[in-house]
């Protein structure tokens, strides 16, 4: 299945990974993501982690150095030639969102759609790809996803909708992977938990 992120002219692989080293190079964060979902993991207790779009695996390797068990999935093979070349030691797997279920069949305390990966689905997928995520986790766990909110793509409305009929609720949405108060912005990171 063909996603809008492989439609689209977006850097791929090792040119998508140069654009995140320049960013840590001139002294920008690039470990938001991470530090949110450590965050979360810390209160919970829970140590796995299913990076969902995980793309060069920045992110899942951030997660790993600092003591968490994550597996990273894709379906671009470019990208997850980067990441298995980073982090060889790591469990990457090239699958499409929505065969989740039956390509990694483990359970993880949180699931986290990092970098778009929600608005770079195929129309009319989103339901089950979030079903398929919301099934990989435990009993209260979390499906974090951070996404632009983009004329023509999915709303938070329609998002939320998706997330409750996955048995999931929201508890809580930001404006940054930082925690900045949702406002209504063109951005938005929302943590549903597994009901």
């Amino acid at each position: 299945m063909s996603s809008r992120w492989q439609s689209s002219d977006r850097p791929r692989g090792a040119d998508y990974d140069a654009r995140w080293a320049q960013l840590e190079a001139a002294g920008r964060s690039v470990h938001g993501e991470a530090d949110l979902v450590e965050s979360l993991l810390r209160a919970s207790g829970g140590t796995r982690v299913l990076d969902a779009g995980c793309g060069t695996g920045r992110v899942a390797i951030e997660l790993a150095g600092r003591g968490f068990s994550v597996v990273g999935v894709d379906a671009d093979p470019a990208m997850l030639t980067v990441a298995r070349d980073k982090a060889p030691e790591l469990r990457w797997v090239q699958a499409d969102l929505v065969d989740t279920a039956t390509a990694v069949p483990d359970e993880f305390d949180v699931v986290v759609l990092a970098g778009n990966v929600m608005i770079f689905l195929d129309q009319g997928t989103e339901s089950t790809v979030v079903a398929q995520l919301a099934d990989r986790l435990t009993p209260g766990g979390v499906l974090v996803a951070g996404f632009q909110l983009l004329a023509g793509r999915l709303t938070l409305q329609r998002y939320d909708d998706i997330a409750t009929s996955a048995g999931l609720r929201l508890v809580h949405r930001w404006a940054t992977w930082e925690q900045a108060p949702f406002d209504g912005g063109d951005y938005a990171v929302s943590v549903h938990e597994l009901t």
